[in-house]
Formats: structure tokens, C-alpha cells, sequence
């Protein structure tokens, strides 16, 4: 019990460290004396994507990690450099432009299209050169925290499973007691319930897709980093591959059912062959909605909640320090409200693409799965 609350302890000071942190962020915002502190501001730079890694400021003091911006001109090849180069998007570098706000309105450039934090071709006056296109493949911030996730799973995973076979009768010890129980539990009550006999053929994706989103949720908590499963670009690319798995284990009889439904009356086959259709591309968004709003949602009231902090100081010194108390005290229990609900969404996103493409390879999968199904979503 001790060491329960020991750890207990470690945590919270860790998480209101990280909320001092992320203040001490904020208030440099909010001492800048052209704009003043813009909640708004703030809270679209720490969800969004980015060129650099800003961790926390001190005293003034940035730390940040410049990543390497990767460009593809046609007929002009490859633009490998630093971030650093464009100096927070104050200047242009080589031909190219890292677009700010300010940027934007200086040149009337439609900002539904042209986004902040965007790279485009310039003029030699820095004018926007709109005629040449670019091709931006760098490795941002959301890009390389997606590869730290892949890179601590290889090496926990690895680890793990080199225990096994070196004492494959030995107690689990370590982190084969913390990874075991989740491993058993995607298998015996996630693919062997809805995949049956084929749950083995299925497990190795159902396990990466659920760790994978657990991690990238947990490292998302940490102060300064990024919010990758709050990213719809990422939703959406493991949605497709849960589409892609569904289409290769359909069946002849699935796509009979969705294009020609048995046992209907030929008028109300023309209703049900529309909605069937529908149904199948509603699948994949659905999970990548789910997943996308339910991971920024969090992040959104933590930063809203640490914002309240300066918007009470901006009226009153002693309304700021007053109601920081309590801001932080929220974002504690959000953080481990968070720990828990990235938990859930791993689950949910592992179990719904386990059901959809069950569905693919099983006969009356209407029949077999509706209820379940009307379960799950709800």
C-alpha cells in the first residue's frame, strides 16, 4: 500500500511539474507586449503539427529540437536542411517559405488554404511564388514522435519476447508482467471473440494497432510533446488500414450481400443496396473520427484550463495567481483522466476493427454481428 502511494505521489508531482512547465510557456505569451496572450493562439500551436520540437521556455529561453525540413521541387530534385534556417518563419531560405500569421495577412493569402506552419515556393522580395509547387516531406514533430513510439515498441516487444524464449516455463517478471495481461486480453477477449478461428491470423495487427495508439497516447501526455492520436491524418491512415485488411478477407458472399441482398423484395433492394454501400465507407471514418475527437478533446480542456491562469491575470494579478490553484489541480486529474481514456480508445479502436472485418469473411455477418456492433458504437 505504501508503494502504492509512493508511486501515486511521483506521479503527481510529475504531472503539476509538467503543468508549471507548459505555464512558464504560456506566460512568455502572455508578457509579449504587441499581442498579448491569445488563448487561441496557444492552444492551435500545441495541437497542430510543426517543423520544430518546442519543449518548454525558461526565463525566456526556447528549448527547442529543429527537425530537418525535406522539400521536393519537380525538376529541381530535393531541399534538405534545418528548420533553424527560417528562424521561426522571419525569413525565407533557399526559395522557400515558412508561412506565419503574419505572413498570411501581409500578403492577403487565403488562409483556409494556405495554413500556418506550411512551407511555400518565394520570390527572391520574399513574395509568394505560387506557380511552383512544393512537395513538403519532412520529419515534423507528429512524424518523429510516430517513430519513437514504433522504435520503443520494437524494443520493448523484442525484449520481451527474447525472455520468453530463453525461459519460455520461467514466471513472468518485469516487463512481461506489465505487457502480458494486455497481450491476453486483445487476444482471448477481442480476436478470438469476434474472429473465432482466425483470431491468430489477425492477432499481430490487432496488438501493433493497439499498442501503437496506447503509446503514442501516453507519450502525448508528456509536457512539450505532441498529440499524434489527436491528428486526423493519423486516425485516418490507421482507418484505411483497417479498410485494407477488411477488403482482403471479404468474401464472395459479403459483397454479394452489400450489392444484392438476399431475401428482400426487388423494390427495397434498391433501398438497401445504397445504404449498404454507405455503410461500408462509414466504417473506417467512424473509427477515425472516434478516435481523433475523443484524443483532442482532452488536450483541449487541459490547455483551456492552464489558459484560464493568464485570462483571470490579464484582469487581475491576484484573480491569476488565485485561480491557479485551481487550473492546476483540473489538469492534474485531467492527466490521469487521460491515462485512462487512451487506454479505452486503444481498446475500442482494436475492438471495432476486429467486429468490421469479421464481418468481411463471415456469412450473414448482419445477422451475426448487428448487435454487437449497435453495442459497440454506442
Amino acid at each position: 500500500m505504501a508503494g502504492c502511494l509512493t508511486k501515486f505521489k511521483s506521479v503527481a508531482f510529475f504531472l503539476v511539474l509538467g503543468s508549471f512547465l507548459l505555464m512558464d510557456s504560456y506566460a512568455v505569451r502572455a508578457a509579449e507586449p504587441t499581442s498579448g496572450f491569445r488563448p487561441d493562439k496557444v492552444i492551435m500551436e500545441h495541437i497542430s503539427d510543426a517543423h520544430d520540437w518546442h519543449f518548454f521556455t525558461i526565463n525566456h529561453h526556447p528549448v527547442v529540437w529543429h527537425l530537418p525540413v525535406i522539400l521536393y521541387v519537380p525538376k529541381e530534385g530535393f531541399h534538405i536542411f534545418s528548420s533553424a534556417r527560417f528562424e521561426e518563419g522571419h525569413v525565407p531560405y533557399q526559395g522557400f517559405q515558412l508561412l506565419t500569421e503574419e505572413y498570411i495577412e501581409h500578403y492577403h493569402l487565403d488562409p483556409q488554404k494556405f495554413l500556418e506552419g506550411h512551407i511555400i515556393a518565394v520570390h527572391a522580395d520574399g513574395s509568394p511564388n505560387l506557380d511552383k509547387p512544393v512537395y513538403d516531406l519532412s520529419l515534423t514533430r507528429n512524424v518523429v514522435q510516430m517513430m519513437l513510439a514504433a522504435a520503443l515498441m520494437i524494443f520493448l516487444f523484442t525484449r520481451v519476447a527474447k525472455r520468453y524464449q530463453e525461459a519460455p516455463h520461467r514466471a513472468p517478471h518485469g516487463w512481461q508482467n506489465a505487457i502480458e495481461p494486455f497481450v491476453l486480453f486483445i487476444r482471448d477477449d477481442v480476436a478470438k471473440a469476434f474472429l473465432g478461428d482466425k483470431a491468430d491470423k489477425y492477432l499481430p495487427y490487432l496488438l501493433t494497432l493497439f499498442f501503437f495508439i496506447w503509446i503514442n497516447a501516453l507519450l502525448g501526455l508528456i509536457p512539450g510533446s505532441a498529440n499524434v492520436p489527436g491528428n486526423i491524418a493519423f486516425t485516418g491512415v490507421l482507418a484505411l488500414i483497417t479498410l485494407f485488411f477488411i477488403v482482403i478477407s471479404s468474401t464472395k458472399t459479403y459483397w454479394g450481400h452489400m450489392l444484392w441482398p438476399p431475401d428482400v423484395p426487388i423494390f427495397v433492394k434498391f433501398i438497401l443496396i445504397p445504404v449498404e454501400i454507405l455503410s461500408f465507407f462509414t466504417k473506417p471514418f467512424a473509427l477515425m473520427i472516434r478516435l481523433f475527437a475523443n484524443m483532442l478533446a482532452g488536450h483541449l480542456i487541459i490547455i483551456s484550463i492552464l489558459s484560464l491562469i493568464f485570462i483571470f491575470g490579464g484582469l487581475a494579478v491576484v484573480a491569476g495567481w488565485g485561480f491557479s490553484v485551481i487550473s492546476v489541480a483540473f489538469t492534474v486529474f485531467m492527466y490521469f483522466v487521460e491515462l485512462l481514456v487512451g487506454l479505452i480508445q486503444a481498446y475500442i479502436f482494436v475492438s471495432l476493427s476486429a467486429l468490421f472485418i469479421s464481418q468481411a469473411f463471415e456469412t450473414g455477418h448482419h445477422q451475426q454481428h448487428g448487435a454487437a456492433e449497435e453495442e459497440m458504437v454506442i
